[in-house]
């Protein structure tokens, strides 16, 4: 499999893991467990656009779209600022860390090995 699609299915994989992310958020929500619905509304929204946006970057990164593998370098990036935050502080969770940070060490690698793979080529006497 070429690293681009590999580098692709993480990409879905994330989305995917975005948009459960959002299904417990409405489960909260239903269930009471927060403190404004409306913000909670609003919170679901702003999740589930960013799981269609990962998806969206996943989707560009296998038709071979630069873009794409731009927007999936800077989720990876921001994935791994979560896992930073989920390590550090009051209620850290290191096990709850890796496991959000290995899939985005392993897409980001992967996203650079995408970008390397589509550079242009130099020839020697350039």
């Amino acid at each position: 499999m070429p690293v681009r699609l590999s580098a692709a299915l993480i990409l879905g994989l994330e989305a995917v893991g975005i948009l459960a992310l959002a299904g417990w958020q409405v489960v909260a929500l239903i269930g009471g467990d927060t403190d404004s619905a409306v913000s909670s509304i609003a919170l679901i929204v702003l999740t589930v656009i960013g799981a269609v946006a990962v998806g969206a970057f996943g989707v560009a990164t296998a038709r071979g779209v630069s873009a794409g593998r731009s927007g999936g370098i800077v989720t990876q990036l921001l994935i791994l600022s979560v896992a930073l935050g989920a390590v550090t502080g009051e209620w850290a969770a290191p096990a709850v860390a890796l496991l959000i940070a290995v899939p985005a060490v392993v897409g980001l690698v992967l996203l650079v090995l995408a970008v390397r793979a589509a550079a242009p080529r130099r020839r020697p006497e350039d």
